[in-house]
């Protein structure tokens, strides 16, 4: 009798307890290092965060319709990187992915049908009021509060210090204790609104995401946009085969160990393409940034066909891949109809083929999205390489459905694409024929550039070795470098038709190998690259493509070092803010012997006149340690053979 009573009261424990604890799980990174507590409540499921025993972010709530209620843990496994466990009620499951330097989530649904989301909860409730690189959002396209560039400089202010009626997008970047850092990230972002952050409580981050468009207008610059004008009370509709986004947020020891960082391509989508030979990065000669400003010619330089011919003898010379037509080829209303006469793309696209140089198309996106079958088809038939996609400014679910529609039918039609208004969400790695992405303050600005005292507004240098970090983490972004005219922070002015650089001409040239752009622009003009044709032939003999990256130093915000391989190759750059510096860069990445290499550094009185460098050649050695000096806002590039 006794023993039928112990055996019955063991399993009402063991139901009890396992009712009690059903929804709860604690996982850790496969080096134990990162440890998420995922409490699945009645109500609702939360989750906490722990790295090095430290809390990093207090129970903050995953939600979706309002909650997530009786959730079930299920089974958790290690599988090469990462740890990987699932929470489900039948309606929903959590997937959590947990690696050694990152941790997310993302919901699913089970239903096969059309399931339309109202809402979904995203916290990041941080363990203190720590310090943050908060991106807002800012110049709204025609005021709707959606529609954005995603071009954000990153005000640095504690997290209880945040505006809390203002959108931020992301990566958001939180200073942790002992120099540790944490990011706040979306990915694999390709049938779901984006995650916009908004602060939360006394010192978190919560997710907005925009509503789904129920009607648009003609609007923004040149009416090139499409403007929102009536929204739904509902971000998306997904059923159980959606990609759907992660959540995450990255944790680091150092900041350099971003520089190198896979998140993005762990997180993201499968590829969809089963050919990718066709794939061509390379370098770009572009006429937007400097205006078609040449000199030296015979004919009036302008929007007109002597003037693309010369860009594409100019891109022959030097080795460069492509060139790109930019805005004013085509009308606002469409890509077939009332071109532009001065352009005369029977003549370039043969003389182009000729000396094996593609020609990119510029193209709002409200155009590509129209008859893109017949039109990419069109143009790809004569011979036209890709084009560029610009004046998205929204990431609403309407506009990554268009996006993943457009990148498919480029890839059948093997077109490359560079998106503009448009971040990168992972979207790349599905589509690989998507080589590069703006959302990002880049060289453009300084045409625009105000000064306010003794310098411009913005400090450029600074947002320059904060965007490895943070903006490349997520993918590639086209910066276009390239400044041929260089100014100190006491000499630069804003010049729409002559544009200049913050820093040295040694800082522009870093870029080329800092910035990640598999499609790389030279913003500046012929002209004045071949008035540098030193610096012109370094710039062309970096690929904007490599097998291997390293970060070997850095700090957000104040500098940078990166390592990259093609081949047998290496190629190094370092940056910094408006603050010199001397630097000790490690050589250990390199093969044992001598190795020759060439160095493009600043001036002696780079610090004066910012277009003042030195190349130099030099024998180096694996393990040797170079001092490198920077002048303020500087740079410094190897190539290393």
């Amino acid at each position: 009798m006794m023993k039928r009573q112990l055996a019955s009261f063991a399993a009402a424990w063991l139901l009890l307890c396992g009712t009690a604890l059903a929804g709860d799980t604690k996982v850790s990174s496969p080096d134990g290092r990162i440890v998420a507590d995922i409490h699945g409540e009645k109500s609702q499921l939360t989750w906490s965060l722990t790295f090095d025993g430290a809390q990093v972010l207090n129970a903050s709530e995953i939600g979706i319709n309002g909650a997530l209620k009786n959730m079930k843990a299920g089974k958790t496994a290690t599988t090469g990187a990462y740890t990987t466990t699932t929470l489900s009620n039948g309606k929903f499951t959590v997937e959590f992915k947990i690696g050694n330097n990152a941790v997310g989530y993302r919901i699913k649904t089970t239903s096969r049908k059309a399931l339309k989301i109202a809402n979904e909860t995203a916290e990041f409730n941080f363990a203190a009021d720590y310090d943050a690189f908060v991106p807002y959002v800012n110049d709204n396209r025609s005021g709707e509060r959606y529609c954005y560039s995603f071009e954000s400089y990153y005000d640095e202010q504690p997290l209880s210090k945040m505006f809390a009626d203002s959108l931020a997008i992301n990566p958001l970047a939180v200073r942790l204790p002992k120099g540790k850092l944490a990011v706040v990230l979306d990915a694999s972002v390709v049938d779901y609104p984006g995650m916009f952050l908004t602060k939360h409580g006394a010192h978190g981050l919560k997710a907005a995401f925009a509503p789904f468009p129920l009607a648009e207008v003609n609007n923004g610059h040149a009416r090139l946009n499409l403007i929102p004008t009536q929204r739904a009370d509902y971000i998306a509709e997904v059923d159980s085969r959606t990609i759907m986004p992660w959540r995450i947020v990255a944790l680091t020891d150092n900041d350099a160990q971003l520089l190198a960082s896979t998140i993005a391509k762990d997180f993201g989508p499968a590829c969809q393409l089963s050919d990718t030979s066709w794939i061509r990065p390379g370098k770009v000669a572009w006429d937007w940034w400097n205006n078609t400003n040449l000199t030296g010619v015979d004919f009036k330089a302008g929007m007109n066909t002597d003037t693309y011919k010369y860009y594409i003898d100019f891109a022959q010379r030097n080795h460069l891949e492509y060139i790109i037509i930019d805005e004013g080829w085509s009308t606002e209303e469409s890509l077939t109809e009332n071109l532009n006469r001065e352009i005369d793309l029977d003549v370039l696209l043969p003389y182009a083929k000729e000396r094996g140089v593609g020609i990119i198309l510029w193209s709002s996106w409200r155009n590509s999205a129209k008859d893109t079958e017949q039109v990419f088809k069109y143009y790809a038939d004569r011979g036209v390489a890709g084009f560029k996609v610009d004046f998205f400014d929204r990431d609403d679910q309407r506009v990554m459905r268009s996006a993943w529609q457009i990148a498919d039918c480029a890839a059948r039609n093997h077109l490359l694409l560079d998106f503009h208004g448009f971040r990168p969400t992972g979207i790349q790695y599905a589509y690989p024929n998507i080589v590069n992405f703006e959302g990002v303050k880049g060289l453009e600005n300084a045409k625009w550039e105000p000064r306010v005292g003794n310098g411009p507004m913005h400090d450029q240098p600074r947002y320059d070795v904060q965007i490895p970090y943070l903006r490349m983490l997520v993918g590639p972004l086209d910066y276009t470098p390239g400044a041929m005219v260089n100014a100190t922070r006491d000499f630069f002015f804003g010049n729409n038709n002559n544009p200049m650089s913050q820093g040295t001409r040694a800082h522009q040239v870093a870029m080329y190998i800092l910035y990640d752009a598999p499609l790389q622009m030279l913003a500046d003009s012929p002209s004045k690259y071949m008035k540098e044709q030193e610096t012109t032939d370094f710039i062309a003999q970096i690929p904007t493509v490599f097998d291997e990256t390293v970060g070997l130093d850095g700090q957000l915000g104040e500098y940078a070092v990166i390592a990259k391989r093609k081949g047998s190759k290496w190629y190094v750059a370092a940056m910094t803010n408006w603050n010199a510096r001397d630097l000790i860069i490690d050589l250990s990445m390199l093969s044992p012997g001598n190795h020759r290499a060439v160095l493009f550094a600043d001036g002696f009185n780079a610090d004066r006149d910012a277009t003042d460098y030195k190349r130099t050649t030099a024998t180096v050695s694996k393990g040797q340690r170079l001092s490198v000096h920077l002048a303020p806002g500087g740079g410094w590039t190897a190539i290393i053979e």
